[in-house]
C-alpha cells in the first residue's frame, strides 16, 4: 500500500538521522523525538514507537517505495545504522534514459515560465534537476539541438489565474464583468468557481453561475474587474469534470451527445487515424477511397470549426445539417 505523505516525511527524517555522522547509531527513542520535533515542534503531537518500527520495516521491505534501505541494529552501539555507510534514500538511481525524460519534461514545463501562476515551477524544477544531478541549466543544450518546442503567444486573461485558483481552493465566490463572445454584450457575474481548464492556449473557468444556478464556462480572456469575495460556497456534489466533459468537443460542456459520422479523403484519414478527433472516435470503414469515422459528441462551435478546417477533404455523412 502506498505510504501517506506523513509516512514519507518520517522516512526522510529517519534517513537524516541514520546518515548523521555527528550522532551515529540513533535509538528508536531518538528517531521518535526527531520525527516529533520536525513534524510538530512544540505542539505536543506524538509519534509512537510502534510507528517508528513500522516505518523502518517499510523502508527496508516495501518495494513500492522504490528502495530497500539497509537498516540494521547494532547490539554493541545499541542503535540503528545503514550497513552501507554511503546509503541514503535521497539518492535516486536513474538511468540516462530516465534523466533525458526528466530533462524533456522540465523543458516542456519551462515554456510556462512567463505565467504568474507558474512562477514557482522554475525553482521547483530546478530543485528536482539538482537533486537528480542533472544538467544545472534549465534549457539543456542537447535538447535544444534536437527538439524545438512551440513558443505560444501569451494568452489574454492569464493574469486572472492566481485569483481564480485561490477562489477554487478556498471555495470563495468571485465577481467579474463578462463580455459575451456571441454579441459582445457585457454583464456582471457572481460565480462559484470549480475548475480551471486550458484549451488551445486559452484558459477557462467552469463553475456554478449565481444567476440561475447552472454550471457554465467562462473564458478568462473575456473577464474584467475580477474580485475575490468573502462569501464561501459548497461545491455541488454532482459536479464531476470527467462526466461533464466526457462527450464535449473543446471547451463546450453540457447538452446531449449525438452520433457524428464523417468521411475523410485518404491523406486526411491517415491523419485522423493517428490523431483522433475525440476519444469516442471509431473507424467504421477504411479503404483506398478514404476513411469513415463515427464520433459521439455534443455538437458545438469548436466541433464545427474543426470539421471545416479540413475543407473539401471531409464530408459530413450524419447529421447532414451539422454545418448548416
Amino acid at each position: 500500500m502506498p505510504a501517506n505523505k506523513y509516512a514519507l516525511l518520517r522516512y526522510r527524517i529517519i534517513d537524516d538521522c541514520l546518515t548523521n555522522k555527528a550522532r551515529k547509531f540513533p535509538t528508536k527513542e531518538d528517531l521518535q523525538y526527531a520525527c516529533e520535533q520536525a513534524l510538530y515542534g512544540s505542539s505536543g503531537e506524538r509519534v509512537s514507537i510502534s510507528t517508528i518500527e513500522k516505518d523502518m520495516w517499510a523502508m527496508k521491505n516495501e518495494g513500492e517505495l522504490g528502495y530497500y534501505a539497509p537498516i540494521a541494529y547494532s547490539k554493541l552501539d545499541k542503535g540503528y545504522y545503514y550497513t552501507d555507510p554511503d546509503y541514503t534514500i535521497k539518492e535516486i538511481s536513474l538511468s540516462e534514459e530516465d534523466k533525458e525524460a526528466i530533462r524533456f519534461a522540465a523543458n516542456t514545463l519551462f515554456q510556462f515560465k512567463d505565467l504568474a501562476i507558474f512562477d514557482q515551477f522554475g525553482s521547483a524544477i530546478q530543485k528536482i534537476m539538482d537533486r537528480l544531478s542533472i544538467s544545472p541549466e534549465m534549457q539543456d543544450e542537447a535538447i535544444e539541438r534536437f527538439v524545438q518546442f512551440e513558443n505560444t503567444p501569451m494568452a489574454k486573461g492569464t493574469e486572472h489565474l492566481p485569483v481564480m485558483l485561490q477562489a477554487i481552493k478556498e471555495c470563495r465566490e468571485v465577481r467579474f464583468r463578462y463580455t459575451s463572445f456571441i454579441d459582445e454584450s457585457e454583464s456582471e457575474r457572481i460565480l462559484h468557481p470549480y475548475l480551471l481548464k486550458e484549451y488551445r492556449n486559452r484558459w477557462y473557468v467552469i463553475g456554478k453561475d449565481d444567476e440561475g444556478g447552472k454550471i457554465k464556462t467562462f473564458g478568462l480572456d473575456r473577464i474584467s474587474d475580477l474580485s475575490l469575495r468573502e462569501n464561501v460556497f459548497v461545491v455541488d456534489r454532482n459536479f464531476d469534470p470527467e462526466v461533464l466533459f466526457k462527450y464535449s468537443f473543446g471547451i463546450t460542456a453540457g447538452g446531449k451527445p449525438e452520433k457524428i459520422v464523417l468521411k475523410f479523403a485518404p491523406q486526411e484519414g491517415r491523419y485522423v487515424k493517428a490523431q483522433p478527433l475525440h476519444p469516442t472516435q471509431k473507424i467504421i470503414k477504411e479503404n483506398q477511397d478514404g476513411m469513415t469515422v463515427e464520433l459521439k459528441v455534443i455538437p458545438s462551435y469548436e466541433l464545427r470549426s474543426s470539421i471545416r478546417s479540413f475543407g473539401k477533404n471531409v464530408e459530413v455523412i450524419e447529421p447532414i445539417d451539422l454545418l448548416s
